[in-house]
């Protein structure tokens, strides 16, 4: 819900935002560092890449430029690349933010990783930044149909996220201690 206020007598007046931000949250059974390597330093051994790529079969890689500004994008295995995003926050290994550019008009995703135990961290996302789409684009099919007015953002969420706990728990390699 968001307040705002009422410029005739200052009182509040409650409105129900009408693109909410999507959050979703897991739980990994590891540590902090590991869990955020294995996010960013293995993202294209556990990612879904079909259906959610732009390049499905043709992606070879996908790149985690670590520092503000850097870019995330996959490769094709012809050398195309195309653009997932741009950091716009790095904070190893407590969060990161960055632009996703998947949806036709930049949104944002925020992924948090709060450590709970010394063998347990959260993951928490937030995709926002809906109100920037128009209604057409808010019900176009993203990877999977329905688009954000049909819940497909939020289902895609879900299942990248699981076969991310999946990976996490293994030990996807490439993912030791280094941020």
């Amino acid at each position: 819900m968001s307040i705002e206020q009422d410029a005739r007598d200052g009182t509040g007046v409650v409105l129900a935002f009408e693109r909410p931000p999507i959050r979703t949250s897991v739980v990994v059974q590891r540590d902090r560092p590991a869990v955020f390597n294995t996010f960013v330093r293995t993202i294209d051994r556990w990612w879904p890449l079909r259906p959610f790529s732009m390049g499905q079969d043709a992606v070879a890689s996908v790149t985690f430029e670590r520092r503000v500004g850097g870019r995330v994008y996959e490769t094709w295995h012809d050398g195309t690349q195309r653009e997932w995003g741009i950091l716009l926050d790095w904070e190893p290994p407590e969060r990161f933010v960055m632009t996703w550019n998947v949806t036709g008009v930049p949104t944002e995703v925020e992924l948090r990783f709060i450590q709970e135990a010394s063998d347990r961290t959260r993951v928490d996302l937030e995709h926002r930044g809906w109100e920037r789409l128009n209604e057409e684009q808010l019900r176009e099919d993203c990877a999977l149909p329905g688009g954000y007015r049909g819940g497909s953002f939020q289902r895609g969420w879900q299942i990248i996220l699981g076969r991310f706990v999946e990976a996490a728990e293994a030990g996807a390699s490439g993912a030791g201690e280094e941020v």
